[in-house]
C-alpha cells in the first residue's frame, strides 16, 4: 500500500466517516451475505495494491472479522476493513447500480485524484 498518500484519519473520527453504504447497497450486501450461508458473517471492504489508476477496491464475504479489523455496521449488514484499508475508505459511499452496462457495486471516492474508466481503480 502506498500509506504516505492515504489521507490523515483525524482523533476522534466517528466510524460511520470512514465509509458509507446506501439502502440498495445494504439490500445487496444482504443478498450477498445470505447466499454464502451460514457461514457468511459480513463483508470485507479493502483496499489493494493494482489496477489501472494504482489502487483497487477489493470486497468479499467472510465467515469473521480479524483481530485489527474496524467492524461497522449498516442496518445490519457488517462491514470489517482493515488498517491499512481504512485511510483510503475515508469518506467513500459504497452504492449499489443497474444500468446498460449490468448492474454491481459502485466506489464513490471523494478522495480519488484519478480513476479508471471502469471505476474499479483509483488513485489519490
Amino acid at each position: 500500500m502506498q500509506a504516505d498518500t492515504a489521507p490523515d484519519l483525524t482523533p476522534g473520527e466517528a466510524e460511520n466517516e470512514v465509509l458509507r453504504l446506501t439502502e440498495k447497497a445494504i439490500e445487496m450486501a444482504k443478498t450477498a451475505i445470505a447466499r454464502e450461508g451460514g457461514g457468511a458473517a459480513g463483508l470485507r471492504i479493502g483496499v489493494v495494491d493494482g489496477g489501472c489508476s494504482g489502487m483497487s477496491y477489493h470486497m468479499a464475504v467472510e465467515p469473521a472479522p480479524r483481530a485489527d479489523d474496524a467492524v461497522l455496521e449498516f442496518g445490519g449488514v457488517k462491514v470489517f476493513i482493515n488498517p491499512d484499508s481504512r485511510p483510503y475508505l475515508l469518506g467513500v459511499t459504497l452504492d449499489y447500480v443497474t444500468g446498460l452496462h449490468g448492474a454491481g457495486f459502485k466506489f464513490q471516492n471523494p478522495n480519488a485524484s484519478r480513476t479508471c474508466g471502469c471505476g474499479s481503480s483509483f488513485a489519490t
